[in-house]
């Protein structure tokens, strides 16, 4: 079922918010897809998803490898019969404001802040798709 980005409907809105370990997938230099663990924070308002990293992970590698906002990707988690993914293009973002944005919108959804690494990034996903059964 597909959503509004911009307009989530008020319970997939209410599952992005719940406490879930998501799945990151980036194309890798290949075209294969990549696929790992991750925290996820889903911003409608700005039509963002955001994914906190270490700048030398091959997530990050992989963004970087593509063309300059080329690297399309998605986010997705799922609990039970429910399940939601968010869709777009991710850039690194290594400011700063946006890591320290991004480090507290962690925190709030995960209920913990995590340890301060000099090495953090941010993966931002400006969204065009969503889909999912919440």
């Amino acid at each position: 079922m597909s959503h509004d980005v911009l307009n989530p409907t008020p319970e997939y809105l209410a599952f992005w918010r719940e406490r879930h370990i998501c799945t990151l997938t980036t194309p890798r230099p290949d075209g294969t897809p990549h696929v790992v663990p991750v925290g996820v924070t889903y911003d409608p308002e700005a039509g963002l998803a955001r994914v906190i990293s270490n700048k030398h992970s091959k997530k990050v590698r992989n963004i970087l490898a593509a063309r300059p906002g080329t690297a399309r990707v998605a986010v997705c988690q799922m609990a039970g019969r429910r399940w939601a993914t968010l869709e777009g293009h991710a850039v690194i973002r290594d400011d700063e404001a946006s890591v320290a944005d991004a480090v507290a919108r962690y925190a709030e959804r995960y209920g913990r802040t995590p340890s301060p690494n000099p090495d953090r990034v941010v993966l931002e996903i400006t969204l065009d798709r969503a889909m999912g059964r919440a």
